[in-house]
Formats: structure tokens, sequence, C-alpha cells
């Protein structure tokens, strides 16, 4: 391997600001940065400035690809190999032994992107006229992760640099969702720009709501400054005017009509390598927008990817990839999956037709569309033989495993599959050989499917004549994500399709262990019962579930409430055993290692790293400090 190219380590920042800064258009680097900035270990060797890191997002909605790479600047942040949690913008942080109050001191002299001091003022701010403003938590309640008896925190600022958190009860897990996407919220809100658009500190929030077209100051605050991913209210991406932490500042932004999202970096980022010298490396970040992934996959092949794996690295494409690569100039890295299943199948509990939902919360029907499903069939020819019949559960490594909650009903057997069929009561037929239901009708599944996973849409072509075989018709759906989730947001989907996520993250991802988020994608009425019962902003009512699910509910608030990893541990098997008896959703395959693909000029990629929401990768991998070899 050649040797690294040679690194000026006198430069201690990047020449397009050392220009700026000769031409007295930026202060100097040491009124830039804080007094202790995070220092950064390169994952191989110290990084040259400059360049353009280039990669693909699909359509106009994939503001994950952005969180994924460029947006990981919490308060604490996960180490690299998913094993720790270390802290970021926070200098430092101490908790309770109670698990009730935690303390955090941030950084002396650190900046926003527009050169704006970032204290504890900006914290207290956001949590006394956003999180617990009235009218705002009225269309944006409090997240459950910040909850603890019911009860938001207090917020409280000790000095500039110092603040704390206090709960009403014991948060276990509040430290370990701080270093989840869920945690940017307490980093993403400068004080000295979002008060221009609050009516409390602004006299001209009405002509702003006017010029903007937006419907009072809550939806105007969302639109310029609000925070709340996989909605149209992600405003860091929407609005390049908002200042950040961020190692790239957006300078052309993510909405319509726009070719590309581009983000450059910023001058005042609080980091620097090991030689005092400022991060990011690479000047900037281009994203090329394309509806379709098969743009993108030959830009990877023509080399105009530098480093991805998001949409472009399916098993179908590897061995183009792969025959590609001298040509392409780039080489591989491996992305362990968190997730425990390839697709998972999630009939509609809480469907509100009441005849659909009858028959979906039959167990027996559950189970018998689960035998009649050829999973084999399914590896070999979608996965090529990678993986092996899974239902929903944690995986093999995973300290949670649970062989019967992996195992059960994965066996294909066409005869017990017509048998729990049968012994759901269906066993009525119609001329075409199809059941019928408790109101006489052919049972009909339509199954929503987004139309770019067609790994997925082919899985279910095969499985509808699975099911066929067994009497139950299946359609298939096809559309786009942001319909997909309209209908699943309205309780109108008979059944979806999704990633099995939860297979190593179990304890902070648990949606198909029992009803516990937004993408619990079987029991949205149940989930509202538990997430948000007042119903406030939800279009679905909430719905008190049965036994089963409302005792993991009151298990996970247990694992809240306690800071002692042993009892977080006991409980949360517990909840996997009552999944095991209740089983919500189907699943097909235990997911193998994934890749990803780099120029070979790309640096300081690890090898191998989680692929996970939770640890959104490969932001945990510092890409602050990847660099292009020149």
């Amino acid at each position: 391997e050649a040797p690294a190219a040679a690194v000026d380590t006198d430069a201690k920042e990047a020449p397009m600001l050392a220009e700026l800064v000769a031409a007295g258009e930026l202060p100097a680097l040491e009124e830039r940065i804080p007094a202790n900035p995070m220092v950064v270990e390169p994952a191989e060797s110290l990084g040259q400035y400059g360049g353009t890191w280039r990669m693909g997002l699909r359509g106009g909605q994939d503001n994950a690809l952005l969180t994924r790479t460029i947006a990981y600047e919490h308060l604490v942040r996960w180490t690299p190999d998913w094993t720790d949690i270390v802290p970021n913008v926070a200098e430092s942080y101490e908790a309770s032994p109670d698990a009730t109050t935690f303390t955090f001191k941030l950084r002396d002299g650190m900046k926003w992107s527009d050169g704006e001091p970032y204290t504890a003022d900006d914290i207290v701010w956001w949590y006394e006229n956003i999180l617990t403003n009235e009218e705002y938590a009225a269309v944006h309640p409090v997240p459950s992760w910040l909850l603890a008896g019911g009860e938001p925190p207090v917020i409280e600022k000790v000095d500039d640099t110092t603040f704390t958190v206090t709960f009403a009860a014991p948060n276990g897990l509040f430290i370990q969702n701080l270093a989840t996407p869920s945690g940017e919220v307490l980093t993403r809100w400068p004080m000295h720009y979002a008060m221009q658009f609050h009516p409390d500190f602004a006299d001209n929030v009405d002509e702003l709501i006017a010029e903007n077209g937006a419907t009072d100051w809550v939806n105007l605050m969302d639109m310029k400054a609000g925070n709340f991913p996989g909605t149209p209210y992600d405003a860091k991406w929407q609005n390049s005017e908002l200042p950040t932490l961020m190692a790239w500042r957006l300078t052309t932004a993510y909405g319509e009509g726009t070719t590309q999202v581009v983000a450059e970096r910023n001058p005042y980022y609080f980091k620097v390598d090991p030689e005092g010298r400022q991060l990011p490396y690479i000047d900037r970040v281009v994203y090329e927008i394309g509806e379709d992934v098969q743009v993108l996959v030959l830009k990877a092949l023509n080399g105009e990817i530098d480093m991805q794996d998001r949409h472009i690295a399916t098993l179908d494409n590897k061995s183009v990839f792969v025959d590609n690569a001298e040509a392409g100039d780039y080489g591989f890295i491996e992305t362990v999956p968190a997730s425990m299943n390839t697709q998972v199948i999630a009939l509609n509990l809480t469907h509100k037709d009441p005849v659909k939902r009858e028959i979906y919360q039959n167990k027996d029907f559950r189970i018998g569309l689960s035998h009649a499903i050829n999973r084999q069939e399914i590896i070999d020819t979608i996965y090529v033989s990678q993986g092996e019949p899974w239902q929903l559960a944690p995986r093999p490594t995973s300290p949670f495993y649970n062989e019967q909650l992996a195992k059960q009903y994965t066996e294909y057997d066409v005869d017990k599959a017509n048998e729990h069929l049968d012994a759901a009561g269906y066993t009525e037929r119609d001329a075409d050989g199809f059941r019928l239901g408790p109101d006489g009708n052919r049972i009909t599944i339509l199954v929503d499917v987004q139309a770019i996973s067609q790994n997925w849409i082919d899985t279910l072509e095969l499985i509808k004549g699975y099911w066929e075989a067994v009497g139950i018709q299946m359609e298939l759906n096809v559309m786009d994500r942001s319909l997909m989730y309209t209908r699943k947001d309205s309780n109108e989907h008979d059944a979806t399709t999704w990633g099995g996520d939860g297979g190593l993250d179990v304890v902070l991802e648990p949606r198909w262990y029992f009803p516990f988020s937004g993408e619990s994608l079987y029991a949205e009425a149940w989930k509202e019962w538990y997430v948000n019962p007042s119903g406030v902003g939800s279009l679905v009512p909430p719905e008190e579930p049965p036994a089963g699910p409302k005792r993991q509910m009151e298990l996970y608030d247990a694992i809240k409430a306690t800071g002692d990893a042993a009892e977080q541990q006991a409980l949360m098997e517990e909840i996997l055993q009552i999944a095991a008896d209740e089983f919500y959703a189907l699943g097909i395959s235990l997911p193998a290692p994934g890749y990803g693909i780099v120029k070979n000029n790309f640096k300081n990629v690890p090898a191998s790293f989680p692929n996970a929401w939770l640890y959104p990768h490969p932001a945990p991998t510092n890409p602050e400090q990847y660099y292009i070899e020149q």
C-alpha cells in the first residue's frame, strides 16, 4: 500500500478558510473554536484538506441519508464500534445514581456556524419556549423518551457552559437516547435565530406568517427552525439560513426544484485532529438528487460517488460492483446489520375496518400465513442463499436472543398452514377457492410496499402465490414512501412491509417487539395509547391495547425507570417472551452482512461498521476525519 500523502501539520485550518482570514472576512482560528475543542483520532492517518464528498439522494424525502452522514452532532455520541457513549458537543456529563439528574458541561467559546456563541442559554431557551410552550406542545407533544413519570424534565442553567436536566422519575435510557438520532433536538435550536419567529420575542411575527404562507407562529417556527426528523418540518435540511453545529453547513437546501443538496465546511466547527488542525478535512459535501436508484448505481459504477452504501449496495448489485471495481477505482466496506429481518409483513391489527381487524387479530390466521411461506425458496431466489428463515427476533449474537421468537412458525408446511387457517374459523371458500371472512366476503389482503424496494416487491410476488395455495388472496399496493406513511398514519393500510429493525439495538429499538412507536406498523392505535394518549396531533384515536401489549408497555416503562443494566436486561427478556406469545407480525429471513463502496483515494473510513438507524451509520465513525488523498 502506498504511504499516506504528505500532510502539512503546520496548517491548522483549511486553505479556503485561511484565505478568508487573510482577507479579513473571517476571524482567526483561535477565535472560532472553543478553548477545549474535541480531539478526533483519525481512523488511519492525519488527513489532507480539500475536495468534495459526492453522494446520491433518492428523491425529495431522503433526509435519512443526510442525517446519517453530516448531522450527528449531539451532546453525546456512540463510539465508532458502538460499544460506548462519549461526550461530543458536551465536554463532559454526569448522571446521578438514581438516573434522575444529569449535569452537562459545554465547551467554553463554542459557536454556531454563523459565529454566534453556543451556550447553555440556547438549550434553556429551547426548553422554555419550544419544548414546554403550550401552543407548540399542542402540535408537537414532548417526545416519549424525554418523559419520566409522565412529565418532561426541568432544564436549568447553572452558568454559561453548564446546565442540568432533572426528571420527576428515573430515566435510565436518557443518555442512550441522546446518542441516537432523537437526541439531536437538544443541540439544534439556535436561540438568536429562532427567537425572531416567536411571538414572545418578535413584534413582526404576523407579517412573517403571511410572507411565508404559514398558518400560525408554530407553523412558521416549524418552517424556519423546526426539528422533527421524518416530517416536512426538519428545517435543518430545508432552510440553509438556519445556523448549525454540524461539520458542514447547508449552502443549497433540500427543496423542490433543486437537483443537489450542497454543504460546505463550517468555519466555526468545534473539532480538531491530534495536531490541532481544525476539522473537517473535506471542503464540501454534494448530494445529487435522483428519483431512480439505478441512476445512483450508474454514478457509483462510473466513480462519481465517493463513499456510500444506502440505496445502491443491494445484493443484486454486488456482482456488478465487484466486476467494475477496478474501472470505477473503488473498494468495499462491510456494513454489519443491526436489523434482524430482511422483510417484515405487518398486518394492521388495529385496522379501522372492524371485519379486517377481527381477521388480522386472530393469531391462528397469522400463524397459518407464516407456515404458508417458503422462506428458504425466498432466501435462495431473492437473497442469493444468504441468511436463514427468521421471525422478528434479536440476532443470534445479541444477549437478548430468544429461540422461540426467532424460529417459531418458520417451517414451510402447507398442511399446518391450512390447519391454522381453518382453526381461525375461515373454512368457507368461494368458487375460486379463496377463503371467506366473517362477513361472507373473500379475504383479500392489500400489502403496501414502497416502489423502490424491488427485493420486497419480488418477495411479495412469491408470497402471493404461497398464500393463494392456502386460500388467501393478496394484492400488492406499490407506492412511494410518503404515500405509504400517509396511509399508515391514517390507519388505512391492510398490511405494510418494512425492514426488521432491532436486531442488535434491542432495548432502544423495540418497534417490532411491542407497539412502541410510529414505526410499529402493525398497531397504530395501540401505539398511540402508549406514546400519545391524549391523541393530540394524531389522525388515529388512541385505543387501549389487550393485556399482552399493555404488560409490555409497563415493563418498558420499568426499564426506563432504572439505571441498573441487569434489571433492564431481565425486563427486556420478559418483553420479548410476551412478543413470542403474541406473534404480532411475520418475518422472512435473517439479513447477511451488507457492503458499501468507497473510492480508493477516500481515506479514514473503517473497513467495517454497524448498519443501523439508532447508530446512524456511518456518522458515528466521524466523517469529519474522512479525507480525499490528492
